[in-house]
């Protein structure tokens, strides 16, 4: 079944209509629920105030104890960005604020599994841990917890992810999405989470008269949302309001040259200008290189990166990260392969039917990139995907990495199923769009059949195979001006998606560069202008295999980019969507 591109026509309210802003960007906003140009305003005096957050003056009470008696406080983080961003914000800001006897543990993922497991509590002890602040985790930990308390430790757990009907018996618990949460914003990451934590501690020390007391002085917590921005975006959770106030002012505070060596050094190695940074650049070149550390190898080295205190140390980090981003990358090609012949084989390729989801499995896949294939094949297939690896251990157990579309929430998803089949999932947890699960092996046939039976009833049709334009620009758009002011007018992410406009071009030209994307020369048919356009990871696309030395005009649906390439600065287009 083919996609096909969907206007949309959203309603401009009067407010926004009188602004003084371009009429294609008044139309973009609309479509994106802005009904006024306030909402435009992204100051870090709007932000939501962290008072909102259940437990929070417990969670700062707590961690004043343990600055006072200066006792080991541990973080706890995750092997994602948005873990290794939580953990250096949780170490640099404590670390300000007057702690001197901290530090963090990373599990690793192929040896502890994700987040504060019973595994993981001898390790804290050997650290001579007091107090353990989960970053990015902790909200379903509640063997670990237990655990953790019996020992003598005592748990605050920061967190973003959905809860389960049992949460741990920590001392405190910091999560927008914890039941009878009042904070209006419950898309913040786990960076974001920690991030509000710290504020608020901030605010408790300065009427506790620390500062004054310790002779320190107060620190502008401003100085971490370089890690807040990068981390929010990497995590692919909504830009709601509050999440484009946090990233924009990363963003700006990058652009000022103001980011921490670790960052500066992962901009440059992406080959990215820092004073022209934007979203997308952190989701797609400085996140990546972030994640490789914990997909293939330990985070420690990403976290490490972004605490770095100069520039040459950050640099070295940032190289070892980017060598194993490469062979992370070696690995997804190999293993993307392994699953489109999976699919040839089954016939999926070649089928015009919408398929409900995908689940694939095999026994030599890397469990750190099966989350990315999921990916890629959810990209191909506009439907949920969920692949699966043996474990490292040897054991009976294997972990799937799901990816869904936006039509279906894959984490309440794996909760009915865990629901009407208690013994079928060992463990999960996730967001709407990402989840990760483990089971045995032995249950692996009975889950994919619930799986796509669930799918069955749940998938719409409509919302998975529509690209979603904001219609068609005006001859006079098409210009480096309005392009530029589209960049710069995000952030944009998910949830707040990059404009896509639509139209007819003829095609001039088109060739393969990069062994698989297609470069394109496209004539607009009322101005003849003739523009560069490419289509990234698209030579096995089926989109694309419909081109042909016949092949007159197209159909496209594209992002207006700006390429920069050997001192030349020309309009280009990045096609979202071809159709002959």
């Amino acid at each position: 079944m083919k996609k096909r591109i969907k206007r949309r026509q959203s309603h401009l309210s009067p407010s926004l209509n009188r602004s003084a802003l371009h009429p294609v960007l008044k139309q973009i906003y609309a479509n994106r629920e802005i009904t006024d140009e306030s909402q435009l305003q992204l100051g870090l005096a709007n932000l939501e105030p962290f008072h909102l957050l259940k437990d929070i003056e417990k969670t700062v009470a707590l961690i004043y104890k343990y600055l006072v008696n200066q006792q080991t406080i541990t973080i706890v983080g995750d092997f994602d960005a948005d873990g290794a961003t939580s953990t250096a914000v949780a170490i640099k800001s404590l670390k300000a604020l007057g702690a001197t006897n901290i530090n963090f543990l990373v599990p690793d993922r192929f040896k502890f599994g994700y987040g504060l497991t019973p595994e993981l509590v001898p390790e804290l002890s050997k650290l001579g841990s007091k107090l353990v602040i989960t970053v990015d985790n902790g909200i379903n930990s509640v063997a670990g917890v237990n655990l953790a308390n019996a020992e003598g430790m005592e748990v605050i757990i920061t967190d973003h992810h959905l809860a389960s009907d049992q949460l741990p018996q920590a001392q405190a618990i910091v999560n927008p999405n914890q039941p009878e949460d009042k904070f209006p914003s419950k898309a913040l990451s786990g960076v974001g989470v920690i991030f509000y934590v710290m504020i608020a501690l901030r605010s408790f020390l300065r009427e506790k008269l620390w500062f004054k007391e310790k002779n320190i002085v107060q620190p502008n917590l401003a100085e971490v949302l370089d890690l807040v921005a990068l981390g929010t975006v990497a995590d692919m959770v909504p830009l709601d309001y509050n999440n484009r106030i946090l990233v924009d002012q990363g963003l700006k505070r990058i652009r000022a040259n103001l980011a921490c060596p670790g960052i500066q050094s992962l901009i440059k190695i992406a080959g990215r200008d820092p004073l022209k940074l934007v979203a997308n650049d952190l989701g797609f070149s400085v996140g990546p290189r972030l994640n490789a550390a914990g997909r293939i190898d330990d985070m420690s080295i990403g976290i490490r990166c972004l605490l770095a205190d100069n520039q040459n140390l950050a640099n070295s980090f940032a190289k070892k990260l980017d060598n194993l981003n490469q062979t992370r990358r070696q690995l997804e090609r190999s293993m993307l392969q392994e699953a489109l012949d999976v699919l040839q084989d089954l016939r999926i390729l070649d089928s015009n039917e919408l398929h409900p989801s995908l689940c694939l499995y095999q026994a030599n896949w890397h469990q750190g990139i099966v989350g990315l294939i999921a990916s890629r094949l959810k990209e191909r297939y506009h439907c949920p995907v969920i692949c699966f690896a043996k474990t490292d251990d040897g054991s009976e157990f294997v972990k799937g990495s799901g990816r869904s579309i936006e039509s279906i929430h894959i984490r309440d998803l794996l909760a009915d199923i865990d629901a009407q089949y208690p013994s079928l999932i060992h463990r999960f947890g996730g967001h709407a769009q990402a989840a990760g699960l483990t089971m045995k092996l032995e249950n692996l046939d009975q889950f994919q059949q619930v799986f796509q039976q669930a799918m069955l009833s749940k998938q719409t049709k409509q919302n998975s195979l529509s690209v979603l334009s904001d219609g068609e620009l005006g001859q006079q758009d098409f210009n480096l001006q309005f392009a530029q002011a589209i960049r710069f007018s995000g952030p944009w992410g998910q949830a707040f998606p990059e404009p896509v406009f639509d139209g007819e071009f003829e095609l001039v030209d088109y060739r393969i560069v990069g062994e698989k994307h297609y470069k394109f020369q496209l004539k607009h048919p009322h101005t003849q202008q003739v523009f560069d356009a490419i289509a990234f990871n698209s030579v096995e696309n089926p989109q694309y295999q419909q081109l042909s030395p016949q092949t007159k005009r197209a159909q496209i649906a594209y992002n207006l980019d700006i390429n920069e390439f050997a001192g030349r600065t020309k309009l280009q287009l990045i096609l979202q969507h071809f159709d002959t």
